[in-house]
């Protein structure tokens, strides 16, 4: 593997300031999004849910789904559409510890009275007592180190009744060219020309992925390889 992309990097990105906020995080959250969208990654999180629910067994309950690193609610949105095209009620919970990611967040998704929004740092013992059927994360987890994901994973285990959805990014040198090429040429924003191609760097390879199972304690789980460059982890309640 390229020098560089060998191990994780632990360098903070800009989004990881929690006070970042104004026209800079505005424009970022619209271009992550465009972004999430056009290369297939918000499909992975949808594929996810929509097979933890047909496990259930108990198809006409209400859900209760919360997205972790929620950003601009884009996922939410996207979440809400899937619940109605097949008749699932559902309530949902965008948790960020941006206040400013968060007011975004709540204007982007004004119309849509299904989702919340709560200003939550995911280590906090106020977020430790919630309960949800299914807890989501999309491009969230190569944010911490190893050993606060370990700890992440073992306390989410316990918070989500049927399962969570872990989508995030492969470490890979085409990966990391790439996204910094595209962002090089199209982004407006420095925090995601930035932003991009570290994240690749914080990412996973698929031993990365399997060791922080194994240290957690989590035997039930399932981790699948999709288009573009994404790990789709599934972790069900035994």
């Amino acid at each position: 593997m390229i020098a560089g992309l060998t191990h994780r990097s632990f360098k903070s990105e800009i989004m990881d300031d929690l006070q970042c906020g104004g026209t800079v995080l505005d424009q970022s959250l619209k271009e992550l999004e465009i972004i999430n969208r056009l290369l297939g990654g918000n499909s992975l999180t949808i594929d996810g849910i929509d097979r933890l629910q047909k496990s259930i067994g108990h198809p006409g309950r209400k859900l209760t789904i919360c997205d972790l690193g929620c950003g601009g609610g884009d996922m939410l949105k996207l979440v809400l559409s899937w619940a109605r095209e097949n008749n699932i009620q559902v309530e949902l919970t965008g948790i960020d510890a941006n206040p400013n990611v968060i007011q975004y967040a709540i204007q982007n998704c004004r119309s849509e009275p299904e989702i919340k929004f709560l200003t939550l740092d995911v280590f906090s013992k106020e977020f430790n007592s919630l309960q949800f059927d299914i807890i989501l994360s999309t491009l969230f987890f190569h944010h911490f180190d190893n050993q606060q994901l370990a700890g992440l994973f073992r306390t989410l285990s316990n918070q989500c009744r049927v399962g969570l959805v872990v989508n995030d990014l492969h470490r890979h040198w085409l990966a990391y060219y790439s996204i910094k090429v595209l962002t090089r040429i199209f982004s407006k924003s420095s925090m995601v020309r930035n932003d991009a191609p570290l994240s690749v760097q914080r990412s996973f390879i698929r031993s990365d992925i399997l060791a922080l199972m194994a240290s957690s304690g989590i035997k039930n789980f399932q981790l699948r390889w999709k288009w573009a460059f994404r790990w789709q982890l599934l972790i069900t309640r035994s």
